[in-house]
């Protein structure tokens, strides 16, 4: 299956490559369409078993080099704590495992692109998806010279069926089958599932679909508690035991999954403008988000914690649409690292069939003082001086009502001579 139209000449190609059925035909298609070499890259972020024979594979498909990189350091330390951190949530589920990746696969793809001397990029992501932005706007930003190639707005293919089609004619090999039902990303934060039975809401999604969490109606029945203990707004201890970001994240997860913690059935709005249902996995990001959270309501002031939770969804907003490489997320990022310098404690969550429970939280830097909101007596407190702050903070109620009692124009007050107050 060919290009619509012809494509202007491209020499070498860097493409986004996750040895999935789609990016596997990419591969062949871009030799054939754009006659380039094809150099493949993947991101390991955690999808464990998936990169198995990947290098083999791509290079079986016609791929000149293949680069495996290690990322999952740099994907928790730089993309989802600090979304995390900024207490971001996608249409109040989503935590956005799918939306905080992008930007980086897109950034190692452009420093591929520099480092091989490639004059062209391309992904696997579709023309309805949000993928495709989050890719091409990172790429934008950091290199605009760079060509990109979307294989899925171009070529004639248009299901699974031509897929594999594609693949059988050009030798592609394939794990894939026409019994794969869903479209999966999978990473160190989350798992996600689209497509199948999903694509109708009203179906409840099928109980095997489930990788990671146990059904929390099989999750154990005694509760089991976790304490996660946190500097700076960043997660270093597991029950007292310290961790490297990603062997926190292992734990976590484990600990989650064993309690059937972390599912979420989201119907959402795709930036493209649809609507799209996705079942996602994750377990120790909820963990952490409800830890978190219960640490700031310890340690931030009133004004700051209400701010913070609007920044939230604007931040949520800016990592969905793919805009990380932008100057409004970045000050929002400096914004959220200055609001963390206090957020060190330990928080202890009770994990029970799918529920996250609050059992306890405590910091050094908490501005919570038992002497003041006792209810027992106290030395501290003057109750009476209560009634001051009432008078003032009720006056433009009161005044309000004054006018809809007396009407306009009228006032039981003697009339302000404003000539008293003229300047010389």
């Amino acid at each position: 299956m060919s290009a619509k139209t012809a494509k202007p000449p491209v020499k070498k190609c860097v493409l986004a490559y996750s040895g999935g059925l789609d990016t596997s035909i990419i591969v062949p298609w871009l030799r054939n369409n754009y006659h380039c070499e094809v150099i493949a890259f993947c991101a390991n972020l955690g999808q464990a078993e998936e990169l198995e024979g990947l290098e083999e594979k791509a290079l079986a498909s016609g791929a000149s080099k293949v680069y495996i990189e290690d990322l999952r350091l740099e994907f928790l330390t730089d993309y989802v704590f600090p979304t995390m951190q900024a207490g971001a949530i996608y249409e109040r589920e989503y935590l956005l495992g799918t939306s905080m990746a992008r930007p980086l696969i897109a950034k190692k793809l452009v420093e591929i692109a520099e480092l091989e001397g490639a004059d062209a990029v391309a992904h696997g992501a579709t023309g309805k998806g949000n993928d495709q932005v989050r890719f091409e706007l990172t790429v934008m930003a950091l290199n605009p010279k760079l060509r990109i190639i979307a294989p899925w707005r171009e070529w004639t293919i248009r299901g699974r069926r031509d897929a594999l089609d594609y693949a059988a004619e050009h030798n592609v090999p394939v794990k894939a089958t026409m019994e794969r039902i869903y479209s999966q990303d999978k990473n160190l934060w989350h798992l996600s599932n689209e497509g199948g039975p999903l694509e109708d809401p009203w179906n409840e999604p099928p109980k095997d679909m489930f990788e990671w969490t146990v059904d929390p109606t099989d999750a154990p029945d005694e509760p089991e508690y976790v304490e996660i203990y946190f500097r700076r707004g960043i997660p270093e201890r597991v029950n007292g035991v310290a961790y490297g970001p990603v062997g926190l994240m292992q734990k976590l997860n484990e600990l989650g999954a064993r309690h059937g913690i972390g599912r979420v059935d989201l119907v959402e709005n795709r930036l493209v403008g649809m609507k799209s249902r996705g079942v996602y996995e994750t377990p120790g990001g909820t963990l952490l988000y409800k830890a978190h959270a219960a640490l700031e309501q310890l340690c931030l002031d009133k004004e700051t914690l209400h701010f913070k939770q609007m920044i939230g969804l604007k931040f949520a907003e800016l990592v969905y649409n793919g805009q990380w490489f932008t100057p409004l997320r970045e000050a929002l990022t400096q914004f959220v690292n200055y609001t963390e310098q206090n957020i060190t404690g330990t928080v202890r969550l009770k994990l029970y069939k799918g529920n996250v429970i609050l059992a306890g939280r405590k910091s050094p830097y908490s501005l919570y003082r038992e002497d003041y909101v006792t209810f027992d007596q106290d030395d501290v407190y003057n109750q009476a001086d209560a009634e001051g702050f009432i008078k003032l903070f009720g006056l433009p109620l009161k005044v309000a009502a004054m006018l809809r009692v007396q009407g306009p124009g009228l006032s039981e007050f003697e009339e302000v001579d404003y000539e008293d107050f003229k300047r010389d």
